[in-house]
């Protein structure tokens, strides 16, 4: 990844787009054990402590539940996709370092899990993750789309993918996961409606911008609106 997506300074209430990889593009999962304990620790980071167990069985694998490393008051998950990989997400923080908390705070504890498992030591990841400013609600709708479509080279089925698009269509709920704010937009952009975009799985699987291009290996969106 380009080395200009790596920001130093964070603004709060702003919008991220956080995407991060394995060390010498290795995968970071191998089998359903491993993206199911990532998604657990994503809900323990980003669920209400208060409605949630203090621990969790998984597999024959318990997860301790860590009270100071919850960020459900900080973070904000808006999107995410789990490739096998690499990791996007789209995260809107309250506070100016809330996503370096949070993502060091993850990343390495999936990283200790990860190497426990499978015996191994070193970094998991390929060096700082890369994040990108989200400037503006079209880039925001923009990047959502790009997130869900990125299980394309795997899969048919997007629902199927280890993604927040299944909870985008409605198909199931994720309490953690803020959907709204995407949504929210999309059904009230005067785009959409005038290119006669109805639903946002047409959106994601049929739409396609006049000379879109998506370049997968230096993350960049770009299209004409």
């Amino acid at each position: 990844m380009p080395a200009k997506n790596t920001i130093k300074h964070y603004r709060k209430n702003s919008i991220y787009h956080i995407y991060n990889r394995g060390v010498e593009k290795r995968k970071i999962f191998l089998d359903e054990q491993d993206y199911k304990v990532f998604l657990t620790c994503l809900k323990q980071y980003l669920s209400n402590p208060e409605t949630e167990p203090k621990r969790q069985v998984l597999q024959g694998l318990t997860l301790q539940y860590h009270v100071s490393k919850n960020y459900y008051v900080e973070i904000e998950l808006l999107s995410f996709c789990l490739m096998p990989n690499h990791i996007h997400l789209l995260i809107k923080q309250k506070n100016k370092d809330s996503i370096k908390k949070f993502t060091q705070s993850l990343f390495t504890r999936y990283a200790i899990y990860f190497n426990r498992k499978y015996k191994r030591s070193g970094p998991l990841f390929q060096g700082v993750y890369k994040a990108t400013d989200v400037i503006n609600m079209d880039y925001l709708l923009d990047l959502s789309r790009y997130i869900h479509k990125n299980p394309l080279k795997f899969t048919k089925n997007l629902t199927q993918s280890y993604s927040s698009y299944s909870t985008y269509l409605g198909l199931n709920n994720t309490a953690w996961l803020n959907k709204n704010i995407v949504l929210d937009y999309f059904n009230q952009s005067s785009f959409m409606k005038h290119n006669n975009v109805k639903s946002y799985k047409y959106f994601v699987e049929e739409f396609k911008y006049v000379n879109e291009e998506l370049d997968l290996s230096s993350d960049s969106i770009s299209n004409s609106r």
